[in-house]
């Protein structure tokens, strides 16, 4: 079969496109930036355009047949690529759809991990123990790993581990065989306009799926942070449910050298680290995990640079900021990354976000500049742990500063 994905070199299609290459089909795509994915795709020999998406490669691709148009969730209903794929009559559909008939082709049973938060950490941590112990898995996790592609799938292979994201309803197209729920609280209130709604799609999620897991024990994990153990115990209740037949001892042995995942407490030089999280929830989650790395470190403290992601969902989590970056001795605050935006709300500022935490006194509004790049630096060479949380461009912004 002819894929063709519009937005591929992204976390949340490359790996998909991956496992559909892997699978035995025909696959390329296009993406306007280059995105975490793309030196993946380059080693797999899968055809990319990067650039404007102006409709001419599609064209061209359209000539030696396409089966099957899918498109990010982030695609505009106006979109060239969109429109031409509607008048050559092809398949059009979404990732959860060419992901749940893969898993359908190839008769995998599927351990899909949900939740608010420590979805993409707890699906590397089973995958991480899976291929350690060889076991036969298939995958798709949405972030860059340092240990393996970030999908794959080999001829045997018997179980599908996926991070199920609940954004745009993805994970209830499927049925898995395992469930794992990381956490439950409330996001993406422009797809789910209540917490109940929200609730409701994760109840609905574990109905479909024959067995769930939502809690382990933590005592044997030695990873920092309590939410990493958290993670760690998840992942290895999941492994011991797929081969029973494994010491729990030793799977606890290979999660706990668990060497982390791009995008989640990744170091990109010394004492400089970055982070997706940009919830309440997560980022004391991932400041748990910076207390613990900077007290084994021996630094002075943690200094954070912020960037809130989508000002519809500031509108709705500002109160949970409180006591969020409690344990950080200087908070840089970025203007919101404007993206999928109702626009009758106003766009809150920096101020008044900051006003809400607990610590507000150590926060100050902040803009990406080579002021702030050197503020820093001059951090980091005082002997502090710098953070840098976001979901948008600052991660591009800071990477290309330290290359």
């Amino acid at each position: 079969m002819n894929i063709y994905i519009s937005g591929i070199s992204g976390t949340g299609m490359g790996p998909l496109a991956l496992m559909a290459k892997a699978a035995g089909h025909n696959v390329c795509g296009s993406d306007l930036n280059k995105g975490a994915i793309l030196p993946e795709l380059k080693r797999a020999n899968i055809e990319v355009k990067i650039g404007p998406q102006d409709g001419g490669f599609l064209k061209e691709k359209i000539k030696d047949g396409v089966d099957w148009f899918v498109h990010t969730s982030a695609l505009p209903e106006d979109h060239v690529e969109l429109k031409i794929a509607r008048e050559a009559g092809i398949k059009i559909t979404k990732r959860d759809e060419l992901t749940a008939f893969i898993v359908k082709e190839l008769g995998l049973k599927m351990v899909a991990v949900a939740g608010t938060h420590g979805k993409t950490t707890t699906t590397a941590m089973i995958v991480f123990a899976a291929l350690k112990l060889g076991l036969p898995v298939a995958y798709i996790v949405g972030t860059t790993l340092g240990f393996a592609p970030s999908g794959a799938y080999h001829v045997d292979d018997k179980f599908f581990v996926y991070e199920a994201d609940e954004y745009d309803r993805n994970f209830l197209k499927f049925s898995p065989w395992l469930s794992v729920i990381t956490s439950v609280s409330y996001d993406h209130p422009d797809i789910y306009k209540t917490r109940e709604e929200y609730a409701k799609a994760f109840c609905q999620f574990k109905l479909q799926s024959e067995n769930v897991i939502e809690k382990s024990d933590i005592s044997e994990f030695t990873l920092a942070g309590e939410a990493r153990r958290k993670d760690a115990a998840l992942a290895a209740a999941a492994i011991h449910e797929m081969a029973p037949e494994k010491d729990i001892d030793i799977i606890v042995d290979i999660l706990n050298d668990f060497p982390g995942v791009g995008r989640r407490f990744e170091r990109l030089a010394d004492g400089i680290y970055t982070d997706y999280a940009h919830h309440p929830e997560e980022i004391a989650a991932t400041m748990s995990v910076a207390q613990d790395e900077a007290e084994k470190q021996g630094k002075n403290g943690i200094v954070v640079v912020y960037q809130p992601h989508q000002n519809t969902r500031q509108h709705e989590v500002m109160d949970g900021y409180f006591d969020a970056f409690v344990g950080a001795e200087k908070i840089f605050w970025l203007p919101t990354y404007l993206t999928r935006e109702n626009p009758d709300l106003p766009v809150l500022t920096p101020y008044d976000l900051i006003e809400k935490l607990s610590n507000a006194d150590r926060a100050e509004p902040a803009e990406m500049s080579d002021e702030l790049y050197e503020q820093m630096l001059k951090y980091r060479d005082a002997g502090y742990l710098v953070l840098l949380l976001t979901a948008g461009p600052a991660d591009n912004w800071l990477r290309e500063k330290l290359v």
